[in-house]
């Protein structure tokens, strides 16, 4: 049965978490004399920086929240999802003593956040197709297990991990389930948010960096139970989303249209994409793709990476990934720019 109290580390339970000057005074009007900041401004010319912003961004949140059709409470915002992502391993895994378990291939940030927080990481690789190994992930389980991360869409392999699976996982695990959803804009399947009432072991990650197009801004999402979202308030840093973070978030989130059309052309050009690397000689095979990339196996990835960068064409070489031998990884680009890589790849001769 899962228990937050019994998940996370005691001495985090105990915890007295740093006051903000904004923790103690939510008004939005009077004479700031809290907080030592500058009252002549800031340096910009046509901005006003001078004051520290909402902590908990609450207005962000309120027009997120209705987006993704869940309650502002449930929601944290972190500097991208590295922040979430490390603010789990600090709330719920005791150094040199708990584990979490990552399925290989899949985003490398879990591996070095449990080494940066000296907790093991138990790899149990996907099956040769990608998908979650299900019984040796549950052997794989013990009681310092408090962590297992699901990437789905996937990074590298680009592919959904069938729902059944997880579906099993938050079923018989006492720990956290986190479900990073970095590129669930591209995908078929909806996202595990609707789902936080059934799993309150569920957390969902998403991101601004990817359909929003927003990855300068560094801007992460995190979904989950209230309990779960005040553990990562109270340990989070106070002010991390900045006031200019806030504010162009805010602008996109009016823009829910823009995005939804940026989406449909890559998952177009997508399509045209695929359709012509399967007819490319360097190309062995092209995987299903639910993001806005493809993994494609190759006569020499690391020759073709080579070439395509004399081109001034950059692509990820995963050859050294398990289960990824071989392989490139190629974020769909513009029409024009996928042209150009199309017409390199014809060309290369290796």
């Amino acid at each position: 049965m899962f228990s937050i109290q019994t998940l996370v580390r005691p001495h985090i339970l105990t915890l007295k978490p740093y006051s903000s000057a904004r923790d103690e005074y939510t008004g939005a009007e009077g004479i700031f004399l809290d907080a030592n900041e500058n009252p002549l401004g800031s340096a910009l010319e046509n901005e006003s920086f001078n004051r520290y912003p909402d902590p908990y961004q609450r207005k962000v949140k309120e027009k997120l929240a209705v987006i993704k059709n869940c309650s502002p409470a449930q929601i944290f915002l972190g500097n991208g999802s590295d922040e979430p992502i490390d603010l789990l391993f600090r709330a719920f895994c005791e150094p040199k003593q708990d584990n979490v378990i990552l399925m290989p291939p899949t985003y490398g940030m879990y591996e070095v956040s449990a080494d940066l927080n000296l907790v093991t990481a138990k790899k149990v690789n996907l099956t040769p197709d990608f998908q979650i190994d299900i019984d040796a992930v549950l052997k794989a389980i013990d009681r310092n297990t408090k962590l297992i991360f699901v990437c789905s869409p996937n990074n590298p392999t680009a592919n959904s991990l069938k729902k059944v699976h997880i579906r099993l996982l938050l079923s018989n695990f006492g720990g956290l389930v986190i479900v990073d959803e970095a590129y669930i804009d591209f995908a078929k399947d909806g996202s595990w948010i609707e789902e936080l009432s059934d799993f309150p072991n569920l957390v969902v990650l998403q991101t601004f960096s990817k359909a929003w197009g927003l990855a300068a801004l560094r801007l992460g999402m995190a979904f989950a139970s209230e309990e779960i979202i005040q553990i990562l308030n109270k340990i989070k840093p106070p002010y991390n989303i900045n006031e200019a973070t806030q504010q162009l978030a805010l602008q996109a989130l009016d823009h829910v249209e823009r995005k939804d059309t940026m989406v449909k052309t890559i998952l177009a050009e997508r399509e045209k994409l695929v359709a012509n690397l399967v007819k490319t000689p360097c190309i062995v095979r092209v995987y299903p793709s639910d993001a806005n990339f493809v993994l494609v196996k190759t006569t020499n990835a690391k020759g073709i990476y080579d070439y395509l960068v004399a081109q001034k064409i950059i692509v990820r070489d995963r050859s050294k990934v398990v289960l990824c031998e071989d392989s490139l990884r190629i974020t769909v680009g513009t029409a024009e720019e996928n042209a150009k890589l199309l017409e390199q790849l014809r060309q290369y001769e290796g």
